[in-house]
């Protein structure tokens, strides 16, 4: 048995095998995370909840601008040639390599943090308060450990992703996620913010651990060379600085947004818990595809015909199996928006203000999932190619686009629902832009049959049309049942109308013969 569970973390997953587990975990990762948000709205007010939020922006922004983004875009295309080419020795001395850099790059950025973080705090959240700055300035120091653990955990996963074997880096952020759960019910009650504090950073050293027996097993080691001089480190330099570039400029807009939220009372709260949720099927139907099918895209040529081809049969199924399963789920989240908010938000500190303010603003974020559910996908396929200028030209066009809308729509308007969900659609505007800029461009790169792809959507669409009819009708039908008590309700009226909704897609597209089903 114990034989059996370690050959599941070290044997290769075909591009099946990975979506398989990627969807399945990435989908109990973020019911986690959901879970996660419950747990938060009920114990901790959600003033609090602000501070806690906006604590986590700046040290999230050197993790993700300084590595997160290159060991996508740069690290695992290369580590995977020098596999190919030179040699599993060669291609883990890069790695120890790329790691000792990327270390050393974020223990100097984080240190510069710690002391600049007062100053950079008043323009995070103007709308603070002196004592609340000054909390969200202890806590956010306290966070800047966890970006530490995350950049040797996140390049183990890049070798487990190299190598095709995905189980490990894709149990770590479920481990995380219950950490930060065991935080909040273990220490809030005591330490308030606090007590989440310890479960975020207990939780990246257990996402790190996770992954390290596994990537030991693919032949890697963990020991610390500084060499500026290899070319695979070079070549991952060069590459990553175009994303890099694209991650900040993402980053700037969460930055500008929680600013701009800061103006509503627990706008930040808010807007972070609509935008956690919105994020589910666009992680577990785009994310996952994307990241399973990557490192086949990546060891292909487009100067080869029978690679090219190959390229395009990947790339067109997984764009298929996308919309299959993204565009119905966004619209059974439209349909059941204020249902799910309320059943995982509507308790203890989270009033019904609150409630209205982040239906709204999901509402507002699910026009944006299909975009997002195939901007992984699109990017991907472009750093599969060795191209990352192009995505980063895409992100930074859009995200200023998102954040002078932002401003504009948060200005403008009124009361914290408005506010925090008109953030939600300069988001959403954003997000198409950035879609069709990417699909345009990697036309000009590689030919691809959009009218294809066009003609599979118009039946998804039909699909979900005739679902979204008969889930509207249960959901009404189920409010005859009001007298039960409000949880009950609410958890029966999800039940009812994702089960009979999603079912008569499925059975619609089985009656067709969509192969998502048929196989």
């Amino acid at each position: 048995m114990i034989s059996r569970i370690k050959n599941l973390f070290i044997r290769e997953n075909s591009v099946r095998g990975a979506s398989l587990i990627l969807i399945v975990t990435l989908a109990l990762s973020n019911l986690l995370g959901v879970l996660r948000d419950h747990f938060l709205a009920s114990h901790i007010p959600t003033d609090r909840l602000d501070i806690y939020f906006a604590a986590f922006r700046l040290p999230d922004l050197v993790f993700n601008v300084l590595i997160l983004g290159s060991i996508a875009a740069a690290f695992v295309p290369v580590y995977s040639s020098y596999m190919k080419e030179k040699g599993q020795k060669e291609a883990t001395r890069l790695a120890q390599a790329s790691i000792t850099i990327g270390v050393l790059a974020v223990i100097v950025c984080l240190a510069l943090l710690y002391l600049l973080m007062p100053f950079f705090m008043n323009y995070l959240v103007p709308s603070f308060d002196a004592q609340k700055k000054a909390e969200t300035v202890y806590f956010a120091r306290w966070l800047l450990f966890s970006p530490l653990f995350f950049t040797v955990s996140y390049f183990l996963g890049g070798i487990l992703n190299a190598h095709k074997r995905f189980l490990a880096y894709s149990i770590a952020p479920l481990i995380y996620n219950i950490s930060i759960i065991f935080g909040i019910l273990l220490f809030s009650e005591r330490f308030g913010v606090g007590g989440v504090i310890i479960g975020v950073i207990t939780g990246s050293i257990l996402h790190l651990l996770v992954q390290l027996i596994p990537a030991y097993r693919t032949g890697f080691s963990l020991k610390f060379i500084f060499d500026l001089k290899e070319a695979g480190v070079r070549r991952i330099l060069k590459l990553m600085v175009p994303r890099a570039i694209g991650l900040g400029t993402n980053q700037i807009l969460l930055v500008a947004f929680t600013s701009f939220a800061s103006a509503f009372p627990g706008g930040i709260a808010i807007y972070n818990f609509a935008d956690n949720m919105q994020t589910v099927p666009s992680v577990i139907f785009g994310s996952s595809f994307a990241l399973a099918v990557f490192p086949t895209l990546a060891g292909l040529s487009l100067k080869v015909a029978e690679d090219k081809e190959r390229f395009l049969q990947l790339f067109y199924k997984s764009t298929r199996a996308i919309l299959f399963f993204i565009v119905p789920s966004t619209a059974l989240i439209i349909i059941l928006r204020a249902q799910i908010i309320r059943i995982v938000l509507g308790y203890g500190f989270f009033g019904w203000s609150d409630t209205r303010a982040a239906a709204a603003t999901l509402g507002l974020f699910a026009i944006s999932i299909i975009a997002q559910g195939l901007i992984p996908l699109f990017a991907r396929s472009f750093y599969a190619v060795h191209d990352t200028r192009t995505p980063m030209y895409a992100s930074i066009f859009s995200i200023i686009l998102s954040v002078s809308l932002g401003y504009i729509f948060s200005r403008s308007a009124a009361p914290a629902a408005e506010g925090v969900s008109s953030l939600a659609l300069a988001f959403s505007i954003g997000s198409w832009v950035n879609l069709f800029i990417l699909a345009i461009l990697f036309n000009k790169k590689i030919r691809i049959n959009y009218q294809y792809i066009l003609n599979f959507l118009m039946g998804v669409v039909a699909m979900t049309a005739v679902m979204m009819i008969i889930a509207q009708g249960v959901k009404v039908l189920v409010a005859d049942f009001y007298d039960i008590d409000m949880v009950r309700f609410l958890a029966l009226q999800i039940l009812l109308t994702a089960l009979v909704g999603g079912g008569s897609y499925l059975g619609l597209a089985y009656l067709f013969h969509f192969e998502e089903v048929r196989k």
